[in-house]
């Protein structure tokens, strides 16, 4: 009886989250066209997206990564529902909850668009999901020099910029993304800061050894 409450109440909380995070970036999608960056093509392809660190691309419901979401949530609520079905109706669960458990948690966090950032008048874009100034808790940038954990991962990320963004929450959000271009990064940074976040830049270790170079164009 305790599984199957369990599970129900999984069930119901996935799938609210599921419907609230398709309507984040609906919302999302709306509101990047009021974006102060990126703007042109330039800014997009400056900007490298955890994990496969490709280039952003623009927020649009005519977009794969938007497509998946969409159609992504509605197949993973019918497969949730299937699943819940046949632990409350058959023995099946038996020895495998945690097994079953995990492909709950599978299933839901499968459902994800492709990470992006975007500088809004009055507040970001994150990860598809929109957050007011006063929600922001701080940046933080890391040149990405020998020794840093991102080195070498991709060659355009060699010298970039780590800039991870913090959200204040009941569960904070940390994420981040590479920018190229040190104008880039600048241009975010003063219009993160005119909207009242702030935050810091941390300096190279004495025992990194960065080459001479010249900012990327």
């Amino acid at each position: 009886m305790f599984l199957n409450i369990f599970f129900t109440i999984v069930y119901i909380l996935g799938v609210y989250y599921l419907i609230q995070y398709r309507m984040s970036i609906k919302k999302a999608v709306d509101l990047s066209k009021e974006a102060l960056f990126p703007q042109t093509e330039e800014e997009y392809r400056g900007i490298l997206i955890p994990t496969e660190y490709k280039e952003m691309e623009p927020l649009s419901k005519s977009t794969r990564s938007y497509k998946f979401v969409k159609w992504g949530t509605v197949v993973a609520i019918i497969v949730l529902l299937g699943l819940l079905i046949v632990i409350l109706t058959t023995d099946f669960l038996g020895s495998s909850f945690f097994s079953m458990a995990y492909l709950f948690f599978v299933i839901i966090s499968a459902i994800r668009h492709r990470g992006n950032l975007f500088i809004l008048p009055k507040g970001i874009i994150l990860q598809g999901r929109y957050f007011s100034y006063s929600r922001v808790k701080d940046y933080e940038v890391e040149r990405i020099v020998r020794w840093h954990d991102l080195y070498g991962i991709n060659d355009r990320m060699n010298f970039s910029y780590k800039l991870t963004i913090k959200v204040k929450g009941f569960f904070p959000l940390v994420n981040f993304v590479v920018v190229e271009n040190e104008e880039h990064l600048e241009k975010i940074i003063h219009l993160l800061e005119s909207g009242g976040v702030q935050g810091k830049r941390i300096a190279e270790s004495t025992q990194q050894t960065t080459p001479n170079i010249t900012t990327k164009p």
